[in-house]
């Protein structure tokens, strides 16, 4: 099975294009206020519309309202939600869309239990975990905590870059790999040479496999 690529944290729709063109299967926009990487919705639309078909577009939040998440999917076309605060799996649910929930890897994180409680999500995306920092820390945890097998498939995300996205695909098999600040110029602007390494190294991993 190929790897999917998921970059994240777009602020210009220029450079969601560039990914697009380079292969990537999803982009992600950040609709978190304390983030670099936060869009509003009038630069979320003006993305959107300039990606090309079969592209996903994936949104973030965090520990947001509902009635915040409503207002943004009424007027941005989004395809699947990301939840990356301390959302239940009931708050994840109740807008009728696919949703990936992220899962900071702090000690004692039970997986298994996680993709009981969460069963119905389209995936579990795993990060670093920092006290006080909701995920896009740039660093990576040990992926030697992550089960063989799981009953979701596993999102990977936390420090990758161009020089660890082979390894990360041969060690640890996931469904997809999650960066943003790895293939970035700066926080938010995104570097189409890193983007077209990254992607290279991921599928040169997937044909070593």
């Amino acid at each position: 099975m190929r790897t999917r690529v998921k970059i994240c944290g777009f602020t210009r729709a220029e450079d969601a294009v560039c990914a697009a063109k380079l292969g990537v299967d999803a982009i992600g926009l950040v609709f978190y206020p304390p983030s670099p990487r936060n869009v509003d919705i009038d630069q979320a639309v003006k993305i959107v519309n300039a990606l090309p078909a079969f592209i996903s577009v994936v949104a973030l939040f965090v520990d947001e309202r509902e009635s915040r998440i409503r207002d943004v999917l009424e007027q941005v076309p989004i395809d699947c939600l990301q939840f990356h605060g301390d959302e239940s799996a009931e708050a994840c649910r109740i807008y009728g869309k696919r949703y990936m929930k992220a899962v900071r890897m702090e000690d004692g994180i039970d997986i298994p239990d996680l993709a009981l409680q969460y069963h119905d999500a389209a995936g579990l995306l795993l990060d670093a975990y920092h006290p006080g920092t909701k995920g896009g820390t740039g660093s990576r945890f040990d992926w030697n905590r992550i089960p063989e097998h799981c009953a979701l498939p596993i999102i990977l995300a936390g420090g990758l870059d161009i020089n660890n996205a082979r390894q990360a695909v041969q060690t640890v098999k996931p469904y997809a790999l999650d960066v943003s600040s790895g293939v970035e110029a700066e926080k938010g602007v995104k570097d189409a040479l890193k983007m077209a390494a990254f992607i290279r190294e991921v599928n040169e991993g997937d044909r070593i496999i």
